[in-house]
């Protein structure tokens, strides 16, 4: 693998270590990684801080999976073992935001970086996965099941899509990472005791 590609995995790391919820957080007064689900993720940061922060961390996190395998495939494309070598680009992206080494490599779930890796590399695969999610969301109520159910659901997107085995290969890492991480979620759905945003909207009637 040539000296690039190497640069290129590293670089990757780090710029999905960014904890872009904690940055965008710092001056709220709101420690996000001392309250509610203590994430460092949208999904936090939106019950924390509101919606504008939300969505800013979650179109951030996105970027962050997105940038560096765009900027790779540039690179890399034609190259000797280019697919290997964007592919463990994107390993190395959703990794660092599991495990960012600015944070004693505690960090999110990685899902919404996932979302960004495979932004570019089969968007058609994303429309499916984000078509679970919004169903799985509004019929249960529970952003932890969309996020599990739709970031399974790219694993058979990709394949009947046909793309290439790297593809399912990088797939299926991400996504046995994300239901890992989310093992606390898994374990409260299982008990009943995982928090509903239809519960949220319920309690003023």
């Amino acid at each position: 693998m040539p000296p690039i590609a190497l640069l290129l995995i590293i670089a990757s790391y780090l710029v999905g270590a960014i904890p872009f919820g904690l940055v965008l957080s710092l001056g709220s007064g709101v420690n996000i990684r001392q309250q509610g689900s203590r994430n460092i993720g949208a999904t936090n940061v939106n019950r924390l801080l509101g919606k504008k922060l939300g969505i800013l961390t979650l179109l951030a996190d996105v970027a962050k999976g997105f940038l560096p395998i765009f900027i790779a495939g540039r690179i890399l494309a034609g190259g000797p073992q280019a697919n290997l070598a964007i592919g463990l680009c994107g390993a190395a992206t959703v990794t660092g935001h599991m495990f960012p080494v600015y944070l004693g490599f505690k960090g999110g779930k990685g899902v919404a970086t996932g979302l960004g890796v495979f932004l570019y590399l089969a968007p058609q695969a994303v429309l499916l996965c984000l078509a679970v999610f919004v169903v799985a969301v509004r019929l249960s109520g529970f952003v932890s099941l969309g996020s599990l159910l739709g970031s399974a659901a790219m694993i058979p997107g990709l394949f009947f899509l046909a793309e290439p085995p790297w593809k399912l290969w990088l797939a299926t890492w991400v996504v046995v990472m994300i239901w890992i991480r989310h093992y606390r979620n898994i374990g409260r759905l299982l008990s009943g005791t995982e928090k509903s945003w239809k519960k949220k909207k319920e309690l003023p009637r």
